[in-house]
């Protein structure tokens, strides 16, 4: 690294959300400059720590993210951006579609943070997840007095004011849906009309357990009903949480609000063990097992005895087979539990896998690996998909619906050795995000329109959802 070099993006760069403007105009204050790719859980997560920083130190630094893709569809200027908002980045983004700025900074891999200095020179750079980020911009602003505009480069053309926000979790029964509307912090219950019956959660970001007037969430994604509990992914949170759909009553089943990693045992308190990043929950033999994308593994909690146990996954970014520990996860966000199997949607490494809960045996579906994605229908060997991010499967039938979020289609799979297929629908789906199965429709959570779709698999007709919350 040249400490004395001065860079500037390169023209290829396409500003999203903010006025464009040179490197050199943003002298004056220091800057991050943050290259990322929205589809990773890890980057995400060191943005949010910028984030965190600055809400503390406000006007001090200065944020820049550079988007760079690793599917295909994140080349698309309107797809990224929906991407980075979708995890509450609001801070000015550009797209580096071709991996210019990645290539004239030198970059290595995701995340890493360039700290610019006020007279645009950099001083140190932050590879990973890891590093003492606070320390680090603690130093960069040494020095350096608060300006008086705290405002920078404004987000514009920001995401309209609708009833949902970015909804990512889906459960319906015969009569109810219930919607994880992800974007502002809370639970919807609601008829298959849209009518809203129930609000859980105040819709501010934060851990508070209680009634209908009290509890909090923090970006609410997967979604498990059993009986009269409601089980809850809560992502923002790092945290289980369990909704008493009799009382209102919300609790915390695992989890203290900050990403960690957990730690396996008996819980004799929630808090006890921290989570990282979960995005899915699934509910099997009395246990609740977890996607945990932020460490690629998948692990259950014991509702009886309040064990949380690690069962597969050993944490790498990859689609690998085996038995427990030894298998590997590319970011899993999606869970499907059927009798004595875990059907997990792989979304960085655009798989669906299995896990045999008797041995915990990963077995991989459909998928090649992290870098090989696609739209190809047919034989599993053969078949491709593009971020998938979430599946559903009905009572009556062995048939696994799939949201291809990146080719914005639903899929299916039929078990037992069949083929993948693309479903006919009137139109593109723009951020599939969540699926459910009940009164003969597939309910589709579509993120980046902010709706909720119900698909009439034997008509072919697809329609909105009026929710009206």
């Amino acid at each position: 690294m040249n400490e004395n070099r001065v860079l500037e993006l390169p023209t290829s760069a396409i500003w999203l959300n903010a006025a464009p403007v040179s490197l050199q105009d943003m002298r004056g204050r220091p800057l991050v400059l943050a290259f990322v790719n929205g589809a990773s859980v890890w980057c995400m997560q060191r943005l949010a720590e910028v984030k965190r920083w600055q809400a503390r130190n406000p006007g001090r630094v200065q944020l820049l993210v550079v988007q760079v893709p690793r599917f295909e569809f994140e080349r698309e200027p309107q797809h990224a951006l929906k991407l980075l908002r979708r995890q509450g980045v609001s801070a000015p983004i550009v797209l580096d579609a071709q991996w210019d700025a990645w290539r004239r900074f030198e970059v290595q891999s995701w995340p890493t943070l360039l700290l610019i200095d006020a007279f645009g020179q950099e001083t140190e750079r932050l590879v990973g997840a890891t590093g003492d980020l606070e320390r680090a911009l603690n130093t960069l602003c040494e020095g350096v007095s608060r300006p008086l505009d705290d405002d920078g480069n404004r987000e514009i053309n920001a995401e309209p004011r609708l009833p949902l926000l970015f909804p990512a979790g889906l459960v319906a029964t015969a009569d109810r849906l219930y919607v994880a509307d992800t974007g502002h912090h809370r639970i919807l219950e609601c008829t298959h009309a849209g009518r809203v019956l129930r609000q859980f959660g105040l819709g501010s970001a934060d851990l508070i357990n209680g009634g209908l007037g009290e509890a909090a969430f923090n970006r609410p994604q997967g979604l498990a009903l059993v009986r009269e509990i409601l089980y809850v992914a809560d992502t923002g949170n790092h945290a289980l949480r369990s909704i008493n759909l009799i009382s209102g009553q919300v609790d915390t089943l695992c989890g203290n609000g900050r990403a960690g990693d957990p730690r396996a045992g008996v819980l004799a308190q929630p808090w006890d063990s921290p989570l990282n990043h979960p995005a899915a929950v699934a509910v099997a033999d009395n246990q609740i097992h977890i996607a945990m994308a932020g460490d690629n593994h998948i692990w259950s909690y014991d509702l009886g005895s309040r064990e949380l146990r690690w069962r597969a996954g050993a944490g790498a970014v990859e689609v690998r087979d085996g038995s427990g520990h030894l298998a590997a996860f590319a970011q899993p966000s999606s869970l499907v539990a059927v009798q004595q199997t875990l059907y997990v949607c792989d979304s960085l490494g655009s798989a669906i896998r299995s896990v045999q809960l008797r041995g915990d045996l990963v077995q991989t579906l459909v998928g090649q690996g992290p870098w090989e994605s696609g739209n190809v229908d047919g034989p599993r060997l053969r078949a491709r998909l593009q971020y998938p991010l979430a599946l559903a499967m009905g009572p009556d039938s062995p048939l696994l619906w799939i949201a291809d979020a990146g080719n914005g289609s639903l899929r299916t799979l039929r078990l037992g050795g069949g083929d993948l297929s693309t479903v006919n629908l009137p139109r593109r789906l723009h951020g599939p995000a969540a699926l459910a199965v009940a009164a003969g429709a597939i309910w589709i959570a579509e993120a980046d329109a902010h709706a909720v779709l119900r698909f009439d698999p034997l008509s072919g007709e697809l329609s909105e959802v009026p929710i009206d919350g």
